[in-house]
């Protein structure tokens, strides 16, 4: 079986000719201190001296790196050329440009895509100094169409790994969920799903200190934030966002579980209105997203679902790409608001997954957020978690 390297360059020189584009040029150095978020799918390892990482549409794959590094590229069994070098890239780089004459240059920068825009602004000037008195600085232009597609067109190895990592979530959930009593505070809950997670030998997939993210009642407050000793209470929800990195690859899921209050055997009528409305937003945007459908399409059709019953619009996207990060860079499902550029504009493609996750606020009870996994196949998509679909009660 060819490593995920080696299958994402394959993909990378495909794309290049479906785009037209002669050439792409990553250019990295140091990459521990603040490594280019492609590295990881088109090299596997770390690189030190300046390096320039080249596909070409032509089918070439070509790695200028420092002679120290020049046996790990050999290893890798993904580059076709390698050429070391001791002192200064710049003759062996200029040499493979003049060779090549491509009529563009992609380079890794965007400013739609934090993915695709590894370049450090140094680099740049570096990279510019070095195409002086030659025809390359003219035919400069991000890759970010290049690197949206590669990490958005995910292999069967890559969504092998993410059906892993979901998988072993909703046993972390379902363990948890067995656990939860009222009394309980967040930070208890959040302790022994850390517990499950070293279990299960894998690790969360954003920062531990708000993975999971959990809201205990109408007074937690909500988003990308740690757990406290606000306690679970009888006629409030709890919702949970949490994800685990398993094989490099992530999964994102957000559930929501209700404590009946006394004399209670079915959740209050707001609160079952309120995820019913949820859950049809997330059933209707998944209906609607196949191949070629774009982001604020979809977030759309949720999006108007939730305002359209009277609740307050939410104030994020309705989901984004996952894969080796939570937030896996190309599109987003999400409207056209400036913080998002052009991300919301970009087409849906077979191999993507996305998380969908809209939600709905209710002041006396708590969040009600739910958030599933969803891959883009060439009929439309399906689920690769298995979704809530009814409120969990205790």
């Amino acid at each position: 079986m060819k490593t995920i390297v080696q299958e994402k360059i394959d993909q990378a020189i495909a794309i290049l000719d479906e785009l037209g584009i002669d050439l792409w040029l990553t250019f990295v150095r140091e990459t521990p201190a603040g490594g280019d978020p492609i590295l990881p799918l088109i090299y596997g390892h770390d690189l030190t001296w300046q390096t320039a990482l080249i596909f070409t549409r032509t089918g070439e794959s070509i790695a200028i790196l420092g002679q120290l590094e020049s046996e790990t590229a050999h290893r890798s069994g993904a580059y076709q050329t390698i050429i070391p070098y001791d002192t200064d890239i710049r003759p062996t780089l200029l040499d493979t440009l003049n060779r090549l004459n491509p009529k563009e240059i992609a380079l890794n920068y965007s400013q739609n895509d934090v993915h695709a825009d590894g370049l450090t602004h140094g680099m740049y000037q570096i990279l510019i100094k070095y195409f002086h008195d030659t025809p390359w600085k003219e035919r400069i232009k991000p890759a970010e169409h290049i690197i949206g597609a590669l990490r958005g067109r995910k292999t069967n190895q890559e969504i092998g790994r993410i059906k892993s990592a979901i998988n072993t979530t909703e046993e972390i959930y379902q363990k948890t969920i067995s656990h939860l009593q009222p009394g309980m505070t967040e930070l208890e809950i959040s302790d022994y799903m850390h517990d499950l997670v070293r279990e299960f030998g894998v690790e969360v997939a954003w920062e531990l200190n708000h993975c999971p993210t959990i809201n205990a009642g109408p007074d937690s407050a909500i988003g990308h934030v740690g757990p406290t000793d606000q306690k679970i209470e009888k006629g409030h929800l709890l919702h949970f966002d949490f994800g685990v990195k398993q094989a490099d690859y992530c999964s994102d899921i957000q559930r929501v579980v209700y404590f009946l209050a006394p004399g209670e055997s079915t959740p209050p009528a707001e609160v079952k209105r309120a995820f019913d409305t949820v859950i049809h937003a997330i059933q209707a945007a998944v209906a609607h997203m196949k191949p070629g459908v774009t982001g604020v399409e979809i977030d759309r059709i949720a999006r108007e679902i939730i305002t359209s019953a009277g609740y307050p619009e939410y104030k994020y996207g309705t989901g984004h790409h996952l894969g080796r990060t939570v937030h896996d860079g190309a599109g987003l499902l999400g409207p056209l608001w400036e913080k998002y550029g052009n991300t919301p504009n970009i087409p849906l493609e077979a191999g993507n997954v996305f998380t969908v996750e809209p939600g709905v606020m209710l002041p006396d009870y708590g969040y009600i957020g739910i958030e599933e996994d969803v891959l883009i196949i060439q009929e439309g998509a399906e689920f690769l978690s298995t979704p809530q679909t009814e409120i969990i009660t205790k």
